[in-house]
């Protein structure tokens, strides 16, 4: 009788930590994030340079340099957007939606990013300082883009400004703050495109 309630006692914890293997592989599974991206916007040309340019990979600090999409209750609290997420780290979007805008203005002989293979004259050289959705005092997103002109020939930079946009909050969900980042976002590239323009 003790062999065998050795045994039951054996088969009882058994059963039990397979029941909670269980509920361990069930509650682990990672919640689905909706996965955003931006937009390139389209952008009217106002003259046709020569030159040909390449956009680099932005820098941007660690809170911004992944694919979490930032949230800012305060100027110094950083959250992120529950159950959201960017296709990729955010300079890469950053670096390949600018590339996108470069292009469709026409303004541009040639543009290129790292390993194209392209004979450049200048980098665009942009370090993401801000791109997030403030809640504090009336939801907006804001994009501020420092971006440097660099002459690729002999490494003397040509130009630098900083740009900055914003862009109200309208409905409400993770699609609402990431359409007005979207916004911003946009409204900073079409300048920082006519810019480039002008400099060079």
């Amino acid at each position: 009788m003790k062999s065998l309630g050795v045994k039951s006692d054996a088969l009882r914890a058994s059963l039990a930590l397979l029941a909670l293997a269980g509920c361990a592989a069930l509650g682990g599974k990672p919640a689905l994030l909706n996965t955003f991206e931006l937009s390139a916007p389209s952008i009217d040309a106002h003259g046709h340079s020569r030159r040909q340019i390449l956009i680099a990979q932005p820098s941007a600090l660690k809170a911004l340099d992944s694919q979490n999409i930032v949230i800012k209750p305060s100027d110094r609290l950083i959250q992120y957007l529950k159950g959201a997420q960017w296709a990729d780290r955010l300079p890469l979007i950053v670096q390949a939606r600018l590339a996108e805008t470069f292009q469709r203005s026409g303004s541009f002989t040639g543009v290129g990013k790292p390993g194209e293979g392209l004979a450049i004259d200048y980098q665009v050289i942009v370090e993401i300082r801000s791109f997030e959705v403030r809640v504090n005092g009336g939801e907006h997103a804001e994009v501020n883009l420092s971006v440097r002109i660099l002459n690729d020939r002999n490494g003397e930079v040509r130009a630098s400004k900083s740009f900055t946009a914003w862009a109200p909050v309208s409905g409400r969900g993770n699609p609402a703050y990431v359409n007005a980042l979207d916004s911003a976002f946009g409204d900073a590239v079409k300048d920082v495109v006519r810019w480039t323009d002008t400099v060079i």
